[in-house]
């Protein structure tokens, strides 16, 4: 079992490609939730074994998708029995806008987190934020909570920005240190 799962939602294909930059760099295993917002109990099963939940969905209308929404009200029962309690967390999203309320989103899936007992872990980047900064940089976006991906609303999935699937690998490395370590 992984000791650390990422949990995602993506509506167009722009999601899935931060959750598997985010598992490579995690060496974790990958949970999709579908498009009805559900998962197997199978599932459940490598969440309740995991040491660190990755979460991720697109931002929405300034949240997360209702699909994932779902989810996180399904893991109430997880919520009452206290069974993810001092797991680590992390989070990611991507909307079409650089800025698309992506920091609400986060603000969700770390509230999720602090709901569980949970332990927040934060990108531990410094933002790209010189006159020389390109949105090919890590962490361009300048997220210190989660990855953030920006992928413009006519861009197919396979046009996501390389700075943000680095930045979202990043994460991955960073969560996972912390669940070998501790």
């Amino acid at each position: 079992m992984a000791s650390v799962v990422v949990i995602y939602h993506s509506g167009y294909g722009h999601t899935s490609k931060q959750a598997e930059a985010v598992a490579a760099g995690a060496k974790a295993d990958l949970i999709t939730i579908d498009a009805n917002g559900d998962i197997t109990d199978a599932d459940w099963a490598k969440l309740d074994a995991a040491k660190a939940i990755i979460m991720g969905s697109p931002t929405y209308m300034g949240s997360v998708s209702w699909q994932f929404k779902k989810f996180a009200d399904a893991s109430s029962k997880r919520w009452f029995t206290q069974e993810w309690k001092n797991k680590f967390f992390a989070g990611f999203t991507n909307s079409a806008s650089m800025n698309g309320d992506k920091f609400s989103t986060i603000q969700y899936l770390f509230t999720l987190a602090m709901q569980h007992s949970g332990v927040w872990v934060g990108t531990g980047l410094m933002p790209a934020n010189t006159k020389a900064a390109k949105h090919g940089d890590v962490n361009f976006l300048g997220s210190f909570s989660g990855a953030l991906m920006a992928s413009p609303s006519d861009s197919s999935a396979d046009e996501v920005n390389k700075g943000d699937l680095e930045t979202a690998r990043l994460l991955g490395v960073r969560v996972a240190e912390f669940a070998t370590k501790i």
